[in-house]
């Protein structure tokens, strides 16, 4: 048997326990980690510190070293999330669904833990415990597997939290970090569909195509943010412009940042300046159609590509369209599924908009950097999913859980003997 397979094995023993323990003692464990992490800080960052100096030697991005880079600040963060989970309502056991059949039998939906859960993921170091956090918070166990540029950091947080574990009685392997980075341990890990009941990557764009043509188990995938702004005719210019500049650039990397903005060709002789003009104040590059570089004359031409783009950077694409069916048309060609918005005084033209598209999130009238677990009152995300499986759109605690049926009789049988 390898080495991967008895660690899955291990973890997938240790779920079934943790999942049987009270809400009282999953929380408990929660507030151990946090504590672990704090007094294991000077090791911890340390570590961190190895990863840092390796990344920098590379000639690693400025982004990816900030991705990277735990401080005290940041990890006394990590430690303040944990218990922020700790504190969140446990989805384990609440009933969704209860009534009773013609025949006298009572028929329950019950939520249950999935049971064993892989994460792959890439740079951030927090992802360790944020990850750990939630699928124990809900009764799974979990399989971390880091990237190699923060794995002296994931080592060491993962010591912290499943010392928590070992001390609170329950099996460290219900924490289970790969430490071989061998991508044939990864795809070995992927092939373990009858133990692992889920995998979630988090990283950029080619990590999770590569898990999701390789893996036999279930995928939670999230490609790419490609997110629209539709600025309809009726929109109130200030709105839309406060909707514009926060959605692109309060934090211009991240997935729910806007990349393409779509203006009715009613409203855009007068909205475009405005926004150019507030865009550019802020360091981004415009990039338009033809009808918005006859507004616009200094916008560099955008191409297919653009509005296709993910560009995770002060850079924005814009189209003029003739009315909100083609600004539609527009989001239902270049989508990824991830966050939509319209800004619109008219009720009627956000219920359509938010009708003919099967986005994860739709928005009116608000921006789409509410497009996060945080944000929509799940208390933390585990991330974001833009597959139709059991779970749509940011993913918290009950995303880590599936429903089943609970049957409770007097006797009753299907076919009474005669």
């Amino acid at each position: 048997m390898s080495d991967i397979r008895t660690l899955a094995l291990q973890c997938r023993a240790a779920a079934q326990h943790l999942g049987q323990l009270s809400t009282q003692a999953r929380s408990a464990l929660l507030l151990a980690m946090a504590d672990a992490l704090e007094a294991d800080a000077v090791v911890i960052l340390a570590a961190n510190g190895e990863d840092l100096a390796a990344a920098r030697a590379k000639g690693v991005g400025s982004a990816m070293l900030d991705r990277l880079a735990l401080t005290p600040a940041r990890l006394a963060g990590v430690a303040d999330a944990l218990r922020e989970v700790a504190a969140l309502p446990d989805p384990v056991g609440e009933v969704t669904r209860d009534y009773v059949r013609p025949n006298g039998i009572r028929v329950q939906k019950v939520r249950v833990p999935l049971g064993v859960i892989a994460m792959i993921y890439e740079a951030r170091p927090n992802v360790t415990a944020d990850a750990a956090a939630l699928c124990i918070k809900a009764g799974n166990g979990v399989i971390l597997r880091g990237g190699s540029e923060a794995i002296h950091s994931n080592t060491a947080i993962a010591a912290s939290l499943r010392r928590a574990l070992r001390e609170a009685g329950v099996a460290e392997a219900a924490l289970t970090l790969v430490e071989d980075l061998r991508r044939e341990t990864m795809l070995e890990l992927l092939q373990l569909n009858d133990i692992i009941d889920l995998a979630i990557p988090r990283g950029g764009e080619g990590l999770i195509r590569f898990v999701a043509e390789h893996a036999r188990v279930p995928v939670i995938k999230h490609y790419k943010g490609v997110c629209h702004l539709f600025v309809d005719d009726s929109a109130d210019l200030q709105l839309a412009l406060d909707l514009l500049i926060d959605g692109k650039v309060s934090r211009p990397a991240a997935c729910n940042s806007l990349e393409t903005l779509l203006v009715h060709a009613d409203i855009a002789p007068r909205f475009l300046p405005l926004a150019a003009t507030a865009l550019r104040a802020r360091g981004v590059e415009l990039r338009g159609d033809m009808a918005t570089q006859a507004l616009l004359p200094e916008v560099l031409p955008a191409t297919e590509d653009d509005y296709a783009a993910e560009y995770l950077d002060l850079v924005l694409a814009i189209r003029v369209v003739p009315d909100m069916a083609a600004a539609i048309a527009h989001i239902q060609r270049y989508t990824s599924d991830h966050t939509e918005v319209i800004a619109t005084a008219d009720p009627a033209h956000g219920e359509a908009f938010m009708h003919a598209l099967r986005s994860a999130v739709v928005m009116v009238n608000a921006s789409s950097r509410f497009s996060d677990g945080g944000e929509l009152g799940l208390g933390a995300e585990i991330g974001i999913s833009t597959t139709r499986l059991h779970s749509y759109g940011p993913m918290g605690l009950e995303a880590l859980t599936v429903e089943r049926f609970v049957v409770r009789g007097e006797g009753q049988v299907r076919h009474p003997l005669v």
